[in-house]
């Protein structure tokens, strides 16, 4: 009698405590720029997160379980972010990490987050968070490679082939810089003229007159993100350099029109298809996803969206779908789920992951854009 009675207590403990886990809030970590110069990038990646975690749950959440968002600012700088992943993993234990905002901070976490062992996927653009390979680490933006082979095969259609380049000393223009620099050759692109800038430099006319002064030159390409590309934007037009003015995605933002006012007009760069949205027809596979979140995120902030947010969205989805699949929280089996991941078309493009290809984008999913009256048009 008292054995029997031991194993019913034992069974209804074991029921409570399976209903306990249940109900327990999935927790996922996140490590975002909402101030300092990438402020723009992280601001609508933390409101996208917000907007669409509060729908999941209502709709009962993922494996019956509500989403909790557990998010620090890490101000822009590379060293916070460290910090910041470390309190995820170690007091927060979230469960999986989406962010941060650029290439400095994401690879500032990257090593604390291999060796905790969580399925993390980065919002930021350098090409070295997936090559190579980690284990643990995904990302859903284009890279800064294929930004630069985007703006040379547009160059290259255009004639253009001796270019001066300008680049942030942060993670992504750094690597930026170092992508640029690799293909250029090529697409036939010499590089006449090579200059930097600091993130939170405030006038890079030096720089743009050493580049203006480059025998030869056709075009300027300016990879960075954040602030410093308006002001590069604006010296540009002050200075009166006349030859095409090409960006990164790192601007794909109608925040990066505003600051720059006046001077963005005919600047050119590769970015995310979301921005254009209203513009794509009817034919085209991003119509249906870009068109919903363009929908969904100004209904509710009443403001434009930008790629940044597009980001957060697929990072989301593509985690959350992941778990579903895996039909468990086990961190091994999301991992491996998330790299399983085949035909997700996000609002960066069709989405083919795989065990050697932890972005699982190509070149296709870029759009050549060209600000033109103030606004993004879809350029050939």
């Amino acid at each position: 009698m008292i054995r029997m009675l031991f194993k019913g207590a034992a069974a209804a403990l074991a029921l409570i405590a399976a209903a306990a886990s249940a109900q327990e809030a999935i927790r996922i970590g996140s490590v975002l720029s909402l101030t300092g110069p990438a402020a723009f990038l992280g601001d609508p990646e933390l409101k996208t997160l917000n907007l669409y975690i509060e729908r999941i749950n209502a709709g009962g959440g993922v494996l019956g379980r509500k989403l909790e968002l557990v998010h620090y600012d890490d101000a822009s700088d590379a060293s916070k972010a460290n910090t910041f992943a470390k309190r995820l993993i170690e007091q927060d234990k979230v469960q999986f990490v989406i962010g941060g905002t650029t290439t400095g901070s994401t690879m500032a976490m990257v090593p604390l987050i291999e060796k905790a062992g969580l399925p993390f996927i980065s919002m930021a653009g350098g090409v070295a968070i997936v090559e190579p390979v980690k284990k643990w680490v995904f990302k859903t933006p284009h890279t800064d490679r294929m930004a630069a082979e985007k703006v040379f095969e547009d160059m290259k259609k255009k004639g253009i082939a001796k270019v001066g380049l300008l680049s942030e000393t942060s993670g992504f223009g750094q690597s930026g810089r170092k992508e640029a620099q690799g293909v250029a050759a090529k697409y036939g692109i010499t590089l006449v003229a090579d200059e930097t800038y600091a993130p939170k430099d405030t006038d890079m006319t030096a720089q743009l007159t050493k580049i203006r002064a480059a025998e030869g030159l056709q075009a300027v390409f300016v990879i960075g993100l954040g602030q410093g590309p308006a002001i590069v934007t604006k010296n540009y037009q002050q200075l009166g350099v006349k030859v095409p003015l090409y960006h990164a995605h790192g601007v794909a933002s109608d925040e990066f029109i505003k600051l720059a006012g006046a001077a963005a007009e005919g600047v050119r760069l590769p970015a995310a298809a979301l921005i254009v949205a209203k513009q794509l027809p009817g034919s085209d596979p991003q119509k249906a996803v870009v068109t919903a979140y363009d929908k969904a995120y100004r209904e509710r902030y009443k403001e434009d969206v930008s790629t940044f947010g597009g980001h957060a969205y697929d990072g989301l989805m593509i985690l959350t779908d992941a778990i579903k699949r895996a039909g468990s929280t086990d961190p091994n089996k999301v991992r491996d789920a998330i790299e399983q991941t085949r035909g997700y078309m996000g609002t960066g493009g069709l989405v083919n992951l795989s065990a050697t290809d932890h972005l699982g984008l190509d070149l296709s999913a870029f759009r050549m854009l060209e600000i033109r009256n103030g606004d993004w048009v879809l350029s050939n």
